[in-house]
């Protein structure tokens, strides 16, 4: 009787046929969680969970947090491969502690997310919102809006999607201002000041800073009040690097001129989500579901990474560059 295939877990939205022929080929049992195709691994409940994980040896995983509890009951998981490139969901700690290996799909949504990233700052400035609102109730009257040409726009960290957002907004004969904890001397077209001086300079201020207990609200009240009056806001990385409560106060009081928010607090928090509701309703506010990087194209190469991943990590032979997060089999 053949040996049973060693099994992968896939719990992430719209993983495709070209990726898990791939891993079929390397000899592994694909098997989906069993949502719809557009469905998050969140609304997985624990005990279904746990039985898909059952005698799974890695974990191609979404959205869902991968807890020590989790880890400590499936000792033969040995591969948590994240098809975006965030790990805030993930106890890296407890991964490395247990002997699991986490990686990322890094580089695969890039793309996606700086090109949002660009339409959100457009579609604030140019109030498409108000703009549709209006046409769609019969008022065909013209909703003026701002240009992003000649503008001042920080970047609040400047990694790989930040350097991409840098280079379309090279085609807009905009200022680029850049704080980052890693100023690069050789970056072409942008001047690393410090934060405070990218607050109060910036027309545009765009988060691309991962989420660690030092950016956690960076954008606050403090930072808030001191921003131009005509500033907008755009979020295209991590809910908690705005203090949302504060981000809805300066905008009640017309304090800021808009924001363009792909990411929320009430992700990671349910006791946020009034606030991230209250947020999305506004005309001054351009609202998407975390789907800057859920481009056809980006979720194709974030699946084909995370398998490349798991073939790597089982074998262990190297995993493609910047994946990996944690290797708990080196101590």
């Amino acid at each position: 009787m053949p040996a049973s295939r060693p099994k992968v877990l896939v719990t992430t939205r719209l993983f495709d046929e070209v990726s898990t022929r791939f891993l079929e080929a390397q000899g592994f049992e694909v098997v989906p969680s069993g949502l719809p195709g557009d469905a998050l691994d969140t609304h997985i409940p624990d005990g279904d969970l746990n039985a898909l994980l059952d005698g799974a040896v890695a974990w191609i995983v979404g959205q869902r947090a991968v807890t020590r509890e989790i880890l400590a009951a499936h000792p033969q998981l040995k591969v948590i491969a994240r098809r975006g490139v965030g790990y805030d969901r993930v106890d890296v700690a407890a991964a490395r502690d247990l002997g699991r290996v986490v990686t990322i799909a890094a580089g695969a949504n890039d793309p996606a997310v700086a090109d949002h990233t660009i339409a959100l700052m457009l579609a604030v400035l140019r109030r498409l919102k108000a703009s549709a609102a209006a046409i769609a109730r019969g008022d065909w009257r013209v909703v003026s809006g701002a240009d992003l040409t000649g503008r001042t726009v920080g970047l609040i960290g400047f990694g790989r999607i930040g350097r991409q957002v840098a280079r379309r907004l090279s085609g807009f004969d905009v200022t680029v201002l850049v704080t980052s904890r890693t100023p690069d001397p050789d970056a072409a077209g942008v001047a690393f000041v410090p934060l405070d001086e990218l607050i109060a300079q910036s027309d545009v201020v765009s988060l691309h800073a991962p989420l660690v207990p030092e950016t956690r609200h960076v954008i606050n009240a403090a930072t808030l009040k001191a921003m131009k009056p005509g500033a907008v806001v755009v979020n295209t990385s991590r809910g908690g690097l705005i203090d949302e409560a504060a981000l809805l106060a300066a905008l009640e009081k017309g304090e800021i001129a808009g924001a363009g928010l792909d990411v929320f607090e009430a992700e990671g928090d349910p006791e946020k989500q009034a606030v991230a509701e209250a947020l999305a309703a506004r005309a001054d506010v351009v609202a998407t579901a975390h789907a800057a990087g859920s481009s056809h194209e980006a979720l194709a190469r974030g699946n084909l990474i995370s398998a490349h991943c798991v073939v790597a990590a089982l074998a262990g032979t190297p995993v493609p560059p910047g994946c990996l997060i944690a290797d708990g089999r080196v101590k």
